[in-house]
C-alpha cells in the first residue's frame, strides 16, 4: 500500500511538471510580435510574385491549421495537448516546409544525444574520482589544488570556454574546422571521422565545465561523510583507508551524485545549445536558435516539449528507483 501511494504521488507530480512546462512554453511563442504564417506567406509572394487573393485567403487558412494557429488560443492549446504532447505529432517545419518537426528532430536529435551525453558521463566519472579523493584527503595539498583548479573552471560560461578553445585550438592553429563540417559523400568511416573531428573542441567546453562541478559537488559530500561516526568507528577497527575510502565513504556519497546524474542526463539539452550555436553543431541547439529567429512556432514546441519530458521522466525514474539504491529509504 505504501508503495502504491508512493507510485501514484510521483506519477501525478511527473504529469503536473510536464503540462505545467509545456503550458509556459506554448503561450510564451504566441507572444511574440512575429506571425509565422504571415511571414512564409510574403516569402511565397516576393518569390512568385502577386497571387490571387483568394488563392492566398485559402492558403493562409491551410497554412494556420497545419501550424495549429486556426481558432482560438483555448482550441489551439487543445490541439497541441492533444497531438503534440500526447502523440508527440507537431505539425510540419515553417523552416523546412512541408517537412514534419518529428522528422527534423530526429535527425539531428542523435548529434545532441551523442555529444552531451558522452561528456555528461565522462565528466560525471572523472569529477567524482577526483572529488572523492579531494574529499576523502583533504588536509592533503593535492586535494587543495585540486579543488581551487575546479572552483576557478565551474563558474566560467560555456560560451567563453568554447570561444577561447574556438579561436586559438581553430582559427590559430588550425588544427579543428572554425564550424562543423561534416562528409556527406564518401565512406561511413570518412564521415564518422569528419564528426569524431568536429566533436572535439564542443566535448572538452562541456566536459570541462561539468567536470568542475561535479569535483567541488563530491568533495563537499565526501569531506562531510569523511568525519561521520561510522567512518571514525571504522578507523578505530583497523579498516584500512582504501576501503573506508570505497566501502563507506563512496558508497554514502554518490547516492547524490546519481539523482543529479538522473537530471542531468534529462537536461543534456541545455548544456548543449550555446555550445552548439557557437560551433555551428547540427544538434537540437541549432534547432532551437533557428525556430526562434524564424518564429516556426511548431519547432520551438516540438524541441523543448521532448527536453521537458525527458527531464522529468529522468527524475521519475530516479525517485522510483532510489529506494531499492539507498535502502535506508523507505516508501511512504
Amino acid at each position: 500500500m505504501k508503495f502504491k501511494t508512493f507510485f501514484l504521488q510521483r506519477i501525478l507530480a511527473w504529469a503536473l511538471t510536464i503540462l505545467i512546462g509545456v503550458t509556459f512554453i506554448f503561450f510564451i511563442p504566441r507572444m511574440f510580435p512575429s506571425d509565422p504564417v504571415e511571414n512564409m506567406i510574403a516569402q511565397m509572394q516576393s518569390r512568385s510574385g502577386n497571387m490571387d487573393p483568394a488563392e492566398m485567403e485559402a492558403l493562409r487558412q491551410q497554412l494556420r491549421i497545419q501550424f495549429g494557429l486556426d481558432g482560438t488560443l483555448l482550441e489551439q492549446y487543445g490541439y497541441f495537448l492533444l497531438h503534440g504532447l500526447l502523440q508527440f505529432d507537431f505539425g510540419p517545419s515553417l523552416m523546412s516546409y512541408p517537412e514534419p518537426v518529428t522528422s527534423i528532430i530526429g535527425r539531428n536529435l542523435p548529434y545532441t544525444l551523442g555529444l552531451s551525453l558522452t561528456t555528461t558521463l565522462l565528466a560525471w566519472i572523472v569529477g567524482n574520482f577526483i572529488g572523492l579523493l579531494a574529499g576523502f584527503r583533504k588536509n592533503k595539498t593535492s586535494s587543495k589544488i585540486l579543488e581551487g583548479i575546479a572552483i576557478c573552471i565551474y563558474p566560467i560560461p560555456y560560451f567563453l570556454v568554447a570561444l577561447v578553445l574556438q579561436i586559438v585550438f581553430a582559427f590559430v592553429l588550425g588544427w579543428f574546422p572554425i564550424q562543423t563540417t561534416l562528409l556527406t559523400r564518401g565512406t561511413f568511416a570518412q564521415w564518422l571521422g569528419s564528426l569524431l573531428k568536429a566533436s572535439v573542441l564542443p566535448g572538452i567546453s562541456m566536459l570541462l565545465l561539468g567536470t568542475g562541478w561535479w569535483i567541488i559537488s563530491m568533495k563537499s559530500l565526501a569531506g562531510t561523510t569523511a568525519e561521520e561516526d561510522f567512518v571514525l568507528y571504522a578507523r578505530y577497527r583497523g579498516i584500512s583507508e582504501a576501503k573506508i575510502g570505497a566501502s563507506y565513504v563512496f558508497r554514502n556519497s554518490i547516492l547524490t551524485q546519481i539523482t543529479a546524474l538522473a537530471m542531468s542526463l534529462g537536461g543534456v539539452f541545455g548544456g548543449s545549445i550555446m555550445t552548439e550555436i557557437i560551433f555551428g553543431y547540427p544538434g537540437v541547439g541549432t534547432l532551437i536558435q533557428n525556430a526562434i529567429l524564424q518564429s516556426d512556432y511548431n519547432m520551438i514546441l516540438g524541441c523543448i516539449t521532448i527536453s521537458i519530458v525527458a527531464i522529468s521522466t529522468a527524475t521519475l525514474v530516479v525517485d522510483l528507483i532510489y529506494p531499492f539504491i539507498d535502502p535506508r529509504i523507505r516508501y511512504g
